[in-house]
């Protein structure tokens, strides 16, 4: 069985090799393309339909298509600062503004957190005449702490 690692390589390899975007290989699996590139990354999990859609599309062997429908150990960045570039300025959003979103979060919803297991993601382009916009949608349902 490859690792989620060795296959991860295979599917970027294939998709480069066959001039695929993650937005092409979502369509072809059905479902949304970030949860797709997660998938395809080694953070999600895939059904063997889904698994099956994919290898089909990347032209993946059967050993990457079966390491699509393991549960990963998710967290793909480490424990370590991040050092490229874009992953960084999540990082520095974090630090920066990470307590405002706390208290604004806690003022509108109370004491709880934002779940990452009920929750969704969109990425989009707006176009401006100053430079493209990056525009991050982080979707997740409110989870109060229990009091006992």
């Amino acid at each position: 069985m490859l690792t989620r690692l060795e296959a991860t390589e295979k599917i970027l390899a294939a998709k480069a090799q066959k001039n695929l975007t993650f937005t092409a290989i979502a369509a072809a699996v059905g479902r949304h393309p970030v949860w797709t590139t997660s998938a395809l990354l080694g953070q999600a999990t895939m059904t063997a339909d889904e698994a099956r859609k994919a290898g089909a599309i990347l032209g993946l062997e059967p050993d990457v298509v079966a390491a699509l429908q393991v549960i990963p150990t998710k967290g793909s960045v480490g424990k370590d600062v991040p050092v490229d570039p874009l992953i960084y300025r999540f990082h520095e959003i974090t630090q920066v503004y990470g307590t405002t979103i706390k208290a604004l979060i806690h003022e509108m919803f109370g004491d709880g957190i934002m779940s990452a297991i009920d929750f969704t993601m969109d990425i989009q382009k707006k176009e401006d005449p100053k430079g493209d916009r990056v525009i991050v949608t982080l979707d997740g349902k409110f989870l109060p702490y229990k009091k006992w």
